[in-house]
């Protein structure tokens, strides 16, 4: 693929699924060349906070050990190391700064690399890219 190729991802959730999926589809196409930027908003900023470990949403939480241990067997890298992949292979992050004020969250409270942006500061971004996902 083209470096000129451009995906925007919008994480809306904070659950393990959510988390991991968002980083599946990031790092998948930063190694194909293409230019990531993942905006996290609402409950999805918190997968920016320092220290915070996604868990599976409702009845299937206590799975979530099993899953990553599941994972960890098939080679597949926890949240925090597929996190420091994206940024090797050139992910851009985004913190919605509204979400930011709602949920009482500092930029101290953000792990390193993250940049702040407002809704139109993300949509000039995301509008001329070849590719748009949802997660939430």
């Amino acid at each position: 693929m083209s470096e000129e190729k451009k995906l925007t991802i919008v994480v809306t959730e904070d659950t393990f699924d959510k988390a991991m999926m968002s980083m599946f589809m990031a790092t998948t196409a930063a190694g194909m060349g293409v230019g990531v930027h993942v905006y996290f908003s609402f409950f999805g900023l918190n997968l920016l906070r320092k220290g915070f470990q996604p868990e599976l949403p409702e009845k299937y939480k206590p799975m979530t050990g099993h899953f990553m241990e599941k994972m960890k067997g098939m080679g597949i890298n926890s949240m925090d190391d597929m996190m420091a992949t994206a940024t090797e292979l050139g992910v851009k992050f985004y913190a919605c700064s509204t979400s930011m004020g709602m949920m009482d969250v500092a930029v101290d409270d953000l792990v390193d690399g993250v940049t702040v942006l407002g809704a139109a500061g993300f949509i000039d971004v995301a509008i001329d890219s070849d590719a748009q996902l949802f997660i939430g």
